[in-house]
């Protein structure tokens, strides 16, 4: 089994978050990191939105590591 290191985890964390807190702000019109730190046009609130950015992109190469030392795709 592929052991995850630090980054993983962490980028892993808040990619969960971030698909919870978008799927609470479709269903119910609330938006929590918009009320945690403000608009996101702020500079807080941006570089919320970029570190989930590049936690995505970490996820992303996660999968193809993964995928290349166990040779999931057949």
């Amino acid at each position: 089994m592929y052991k995850f290191n630090i980054i993983d985890k962490v980028s892993l964390l808040l990619i969960v978050l971030t698909a919870l807190n978008i799927g609470v702000t479709g269903i119910l019109n609330f938006n929590l990191i918009h009320m945690l730190f403000g608009s996101s046009l702020n500079l807080f609130g941006r570089i919320i939105y970029i570190i989930v950015g590049v936690a995505g992109i970490d996820m992303t190469i996660f999968l193809f590591r993964t995928n290349k030392k166990y040779n999931l795709h057949k």
